[in-house]
């Protein structure tokens, strides 16, 4: 079996024809990438011509991002590949018939949560797409993070049905996972390392073939394709861990009256041969779409990879889970302060204006995916609250109007609340903003420990802040 595909190999030759399906924040830098590579010869976007987001074919065959916010020199290399004509994005998935190497990059989150049920029907929808057009010699990548035994199991068997091919045999089948972080895509796709897990050895070669090209710093690690999924989940499942720890410490340090970032400040001081304390920072909540689903993938994969075999203290629940829950619960707490902060300033829930400041989840980028702001806006109103959102990143969110104008968004507020770490938000004046409110003690509720809690408190307004213990309870400042 094994010779055939190697054979098919020789006879192709090296990879030089690349697609790449799912134009968002993995494939465009991805194609990118690969289309600057000396080592290939043509890239292919694949991007389905859909009313919501058919207008990125026309924006990227012109060189430009359909992504905002800040992502340097995305839109440069896009220019770049498409003025050598080595890039073009399509809604042809034809094309994927010439085509050496496929990868997938689409997302993958949950339908149910507590069921473990997740939503792969676009993920399938891409891998029917490729399986239709697969040719033998073929190599196919799953970047898409995926429960552990996805790739040998599911990808493996809709690309063989629609193509009547064989995987290991007829064509290579892989698991590359993206390691990117929205604000930083080009970069850390050249200098991460990169986890290859093809379902056999000769799969592997191929997809290390692939990947090698696009890295500077970073170097390739080959894995069985069922590691590479779980690797893909556990850093996201530890990094989501390492957040809950430390909005735990957070809340511990509130109910204390101490700073948490005191606290933090200690801890991290301790440094010295064999000490590791990876301690995070804390905040209004996490989002985005990998570190809200990708402990779920994991649990998914060894309650059927492992039934039965999994030995755990019994009637205990998962560490992970319980992570992920802790990170849902913060912008429950931020609805909280910001209740207990109104009541400070003798103003009731009900009819308050609150001004929440960042609709992106992550700091300067316009990735709404998930956003925790989305949870406390829908718990405010539902506390009989207004609300207005300001995001200087987000031009617009399905059902959520927003304001251009930061001042328009202050203007008579009772309550500001700060969810984003925008630096257009760190340079926040006290005196501005009141003028702004125009209350005599408006409520600020800072989410990110972006202000300086003291210069706010001294001009009056009533000041809540995540871990901020030592500041929570300050007394009212009368002007």
């Amino acid at each position: 079996m094994t010779k055939t595909l190697e054979a098919l190999f020789r006879k192709r030759g090296p990879i030089k024809r690349i697609g790449v399906l799912g134009m968002g924040y993995v494939g465009i830098p991805a194609a990118a990438l690969f289309a600057d590579s000396p080592e290939f010869e043509k890239v292919y976007g694949f991007q389905r011509d859909s009313p919501s987001s058919g207008y990125k074919i026309a924006m990227l065959n012109k060189g430009e991002s359909p992504l905002k916010g800040e992502e340097p020199g995305l839109e440069d290399l896009l220019k770049k590949v498409v003025r050598a004509k080595k890039f073009e994005c399509t809604s042809d998935f034809a094309k994927i018939a010439t085509l050496d190497a496929v990868t997938l990059s689409i997302q993958t989150p949950f339908l149910n949560k507590e069921d473990l049920l997740p939503d792969f029907s676009a993920l399938i929808e891409g891998i029917k797409n490729v399986g239709r057009y697969l040719q033998p010699g073929t190599l196919v990548v799953l970047e898409s993070t995926i429960t552990p035994g996805t790739t040998t199991g599911l990808a493996r068997e809709i690309l063989e049905q629609e193509s009547g091919l064989k995987a290991g045999t007829d064509f290579a089948l892989a698991h590359a996972p993206e390691r990117v972080m929205v604000g930083r895509l080009l970069r850390n796709i050249r200098e991460h390392d990169r986890i290859v897990g093809g379902i056999d050895t000769l799969s592997t070669r191929r997809a290390v073939e692939l990947y090698s090209p696009v890295l500077t710093l970073g170097k390739v690690i080959p894995m069985s394709s069922t590691a590479a999924e779980v690797t893909k989940t556990t850093e996201n499942t530890f990094r989501d861990l390492q957040i809950a720890a430390i909005n735990e410490l957070a809340l511990y340090c509130e109910a204390m009256g101490i700073n948490v970032y005191d606290v933090r400040t200690g801890v991290d001081s301790l440094k010295g041969e064999g000490i590791t304390r990876a301690i995070l920072w804390p905040g209004a909540g996490v989002g985005g779409h990998c570190l809200t689903k990708d402990t779920y993938h994991l649990e998914r994969g060894v309650q059927m990879l492992g039934k039965g075999l999994l030995d755990y203290p019994e009637n205990e629940p998962s560490l992970f889970v319980l992570a992920r829950h802790i990170n849902d619960f913060m912008p429950v707490h931020m609805s909280r302060l910001t209740t207990d902060a109104l009541k400070r300033a003798g103003r009731p829930v009900k009819g308050a204006t609150i001004a929440i400041l960042g609709w992106a989840f992550l700091a300067n980028s316009d990735d709404t995916r998930n956003t925790p702001s989305e949870q406390y806006r829908d718990i405010m109103i539902g506390k009989g609250a207004k609300t207005r959102v300001h995001d200087p990143f987000v031009a617009e969110y399905p059902g959520v109007p927003l304001v251009p104008m930061l001042e328009e968004a202050v203007g008579g507020a009772d309550a500001i609340v700060i969810f984003a770490g925008h630096h257009q938000y760190k340079g926040l004046k006290a005196a501005t903003l009141k003028k702004l409110s125009g209350k005599k003690h408006p409520v600020i509720i800072d989410g990110r420990n972006l202000i300086d809690a003291d210069a706010f408190i001294k001009t009056g307004f009533i000041y809540k802040g995540i871990g901020r213990g030592d500041k929570n309870g300050h007394e009212i400042v009368e002007g």
